[in-house]
């Protein structure tokens, strides 16, 4: 008998124990298209590394002993203002997705869209969280990639029910049983005897998923010519443990991973999201693996035609495969670029642009730190001949001297102040600092953008300021456009995943039950970001509107009009009572009429 027994972790399973395709991918397919990408992946990383030192201020200088290594942060400065500037109007108001029927048809169905996902947005996600991770991560990395998916989890409770028995009612004057007059029969009646405990399966999550990928562990389709929409397959790499896997409860072949010598600190293509790399728990149920997501097509009926498919393994082990579960059946990633590239899937940050003026800054403000920090400013020197010991000794201890005749106390003394700092240097970083501010059209409170090249008019000023927020209004439709097509995923998720009752909750007093079959998002909805500055300019021209029209108006137009600006100025109780309000007659108009 052979002492020599397999290695689980060189063993692949196979993937017919999951499924009963004609034409299942083996683990090695898979893991050749990981491969096959990786060269494209690390370039892509090696760039958002080098963008991240820029913007971290982290250069190694080769100064001497005793000399300044100080590196300013511009580009930090710049995504700081860019920060505040790109996610305030999605934090501003409380509805984000404003959705839009484009035909009458369609208009309780885009109302209860719009509802569902400002509700789940707002109550079921931590929407601060989420936009600032959104927003930071663009203007850091160039490239936001969002993950959505599905959670969904019950658990069993014990709910207590009433024991209901069937009594006959009983005259309480004669004791006697009550007849029921129309059939002759005793009356019956239901009466509480009692309680009842019951264990009963509740859903406890039942909701869209929204995840910002980390760069290093999302790889795609290199071959997709900067469109998402074309990537042949995704492979996301993430943290998980037994205990979660089970949890979950999409995952099978458990026992066949061999959790001993998996770890995470083998994985060195995967970064980890801990401050602490090092630390790894110990017992089996708890301890960190890396599986891997594999989102693809494959010819899975062996006819020639792909199919969506996702696969999930750990080490060996495929642990999950299945037809895309998503309504869709698109890859589960919607990427957004900062700034695009042309025929590129990632986009570049600001931190790109202004590399060289940072690095510029940089060495002359060490310069100016240099001239100052080797000056001997405060020190006074003497003159030798000047004091004699008794009046040096006075001088020394601040009291009133007498100088010797001989020598004049003005050349006698001499105090070391800071020197001046050349005028070149400090132009230098004037120039560097509007070159910067012109690459990225941010204005820091700095003199940088103005309209002296087209004139010292406030139409030059003017045309500047419109050039700058064009700019940045550019960012903001690209981000904007993002949220959309999260929105239109997480449509076609509800219209699968929800239960037919799912109650939304409107106001304090009202619930509505919306029907999953008015949410498939198959219909035209038009979904756009609304943002304060966008729902305050609707409002004011309504208001103007009823203004202008008021005494011409009929009342119910007008009571339209005067809840659809309730409703922009975020009063959804005054909006509904304007909506339903109905004008009680005049007793005195309809006497009169009769």
């Amino acid at each position: 008998m052979s002492d020599t027994t397999e290695d689980l972790d060189t063993v692949e399973t196979d993937a017919s124990t999951l499924v009963d395709w004609e034409n299942p991918p083996a683990l090695a397919d898979l893991k050749q298209d990981l491969d096959s990408a990786q060269v494209a992946h690390q370039v892509h990383v090696d760039e958002v590394d080098a963008w991240l030192r820029v913007l971290d201020g982290d250069q190694t200088i080769n100064a001497k002993r005793g000399r300044s290594k100080l590196v300013p942060r511009l580009a930090r400065r710049q995504a700081e203002w860019r920060y505040a500037a790109l996610s305030e109007p999605f934090l501003s108001t409380d509805d984000l997705f404003n959705t839009a029927p484009q035909t009458f048809e369609d208009k309780d169905s885009a109302v209860q869209n719009g509802m569902l996902l400002n509700y789940q947005l707002n109550c079921r996600m931590d929407k601060v969280s989420f936009i600032d991770e959104y927003v930071r991560t663009a203007v850091d990395e160039g490239t936001v990639v969002v993950r959505v998916g599905w959670e969904f989890e019950e658990d069993k409770r014990k709910v207590y029910e009433d024991i209901i028995e069937q009594q006959p009612v009983v005259d309480p004057n004669t004791g006697q049983p009550v007849v029921d007059p129309n059939t002759g029969q005793p009356a019956i009646q239901e009466v509480k005897t009692g309680e009842k405990t019951k264990t009963k399966t509740i859903t406890v999550k039942n909701q869209p998923a929204l995840t910002v990928c980390d760069y290093n562990n999302l790889v795609l389709d290199p071959t997709c010519e900067g469109d998402i929409e074309k990537a042949n397959f995704a492979v996301y790499s993430f943290e998980t443990s037994l205990s979660e896997l089970k949890k979950d409860g999409r995952y099978k072949n458990l026992d066949d991973i061999n959790f001993e010598s998996a770890s995470v600190l083998a994985e060195p293509d995967h970064a980890v999201n801990t401050d602490d790399s090092s630390f790894t728990f110990k017992d089996k149920a708890r301890k960190k693996v890396i599986a891997r997501e594999y989102w693809g097509f494959w010819d899975i009926d062996d006819t020639g035609e792909v199919k969506p498919f996702v696969a999930t393994w750990v080490g060996n082990t495929f642990i999950r495969m299945e037809e895309n579960p998503y309504p869709d059946k698109k890859l589960p990633f919607i990427l957004v670029q900062y700034l695009p590239r042309r025929k590129n899937i990632y986009g570049e940050p600001d931190a790109a642009l202004i590399e060289d003026n940072q690095k510029i800054v940089g060495a002359v403000t060490r310069g100016i730190i240099d001239i100052i920090g080797r000056s001997a400013s405060g020190q006074q020197g003497i003159r030798k001949d000047a004091l004699d010991v008794t009046n040096a000794r006075k001088f020394e201890r601040g009291e009133d001297y007498k100088f010797n005749a001989n020598v004049d106390p003005r050349q006698a003394f001499h105090m070391e102040v800071y020197p001046e700092i050349p005028r070149s240097a400090l132009e230098v970083l004037n120039m560097q600092n509007n070159d910067a501010e012109a690459l990225t059209g941010v204005k820091a409170f700095t003199q940088g953008i103005s309209g002296q090249a087209l004139g010292v008019t406030a139409t030059g000023i003017r045309s500047a300021l419109d050039a700058t927020s064009k700019r940045e209004l550019g960012i903001l439709r690209r981000l904007s456009n993002g949220l959309n097509q999260i929105g239109r995923k997480v449509i076609s998720m509800n219209a699968e995943f929800l239960e037919d009752e799912e109650i939304i909750r409107i106001t304090n007093e009202e619930f509505i039950a919306i029907n999953r079959n008015d949410l498939g998002g198959k219909y035209d909805i038009k979904l756009n970001i609304s943002t304060a500055e966008a729902d305050e300019q609707k409002g004011s021209e309504l208001a103007f509107m009823l203004q202008t029209m008021g005494n011409t108006m009929p009342g119910e137009m007008s009571q339209m009009v005067l809840a659809d600006i309730a409703k922009l100025r975020k009063m959804p109780d005054l909006a509904k009572r304007i909506a339903e309000y109905q004008p009680q007659p005049d007793p005195m108009a309809q006497q009169k009429a009769q």
